[in-house]
């Protein structure tokens, strides 16, 4: 297997896209109530996301669809544990992901979160063209597969750290 073209994506470019989304957020006149993250990518940019524009509740709604690179399901499941929703009522939420790929993810928690709050908008760092959403906050469009920092390496193993089994 050849090594495809990349968009890689660093640590200090990601703080610096966090605060220039937040800062389109901002500049929309949207002022988010609460950000939700599509775990388990949209974890740390929701979190810089909310820290730059000063929203302090933060929710997380968990959905698996990539099972390994350019592999997925059939289609995006929503998996335990659950967000309580009831508890959106009347807010404006931003929900946030690491990505817009197929779309399909963005698609269903946009769905299922706009049930409860009064306005929701989307953000994300990347979206790719084939992209079924065109999210409200982009930082950056590409159709190259992206290393994110938090994905970069392999899990951590007590074998790979060379520490053995611990009684």
């Amino acid at each position: 297997m050849h090594e495809r073209e990349r968009e890689v994506l660093g640590w200090v470019e990601f703080g610096e896209a966090s605060r220039e989304l937040a800062g389109a957020v901002l500049a929309a006149g949207f002022a988010p109530d609460v950000v939700v993250a599509i775990a388990r990518g949209g974890l740390l940019p929701a979190g810089a996301i909310a820290y730059a524009l000063g929203t302090k509740a933060v929710g997380t709604l968990n959905v698996e669809f990539y099972t390994g690179i350019d592999a997925r399901r059939a289609d995006p499941v929503v998996l335990a544990p659950l967000l309580d929703t009831s508890e959106l009522a009347g807010l404006r939420c931003l929900v946030v992901d690491d990505v817009a790929d197929t779309g399909e993810t963005l698609a269903l928690v946009q769905r299922l979160i706009a049930a409860h709050c009064t306005q929701v908008r989307t953000a994300v760092l990347y979206a790719k063209p084939h992209s079924i959403v065109d999210p409200d906050f982009v930082w950056r469009r590409t159709a190259l597969w992206i290393t994110f920092p938090w994905s970069a390496q392999p899990p951590v193993t007590v074998a790979g750290l060379g520490l053995g089994e611990q009684a």
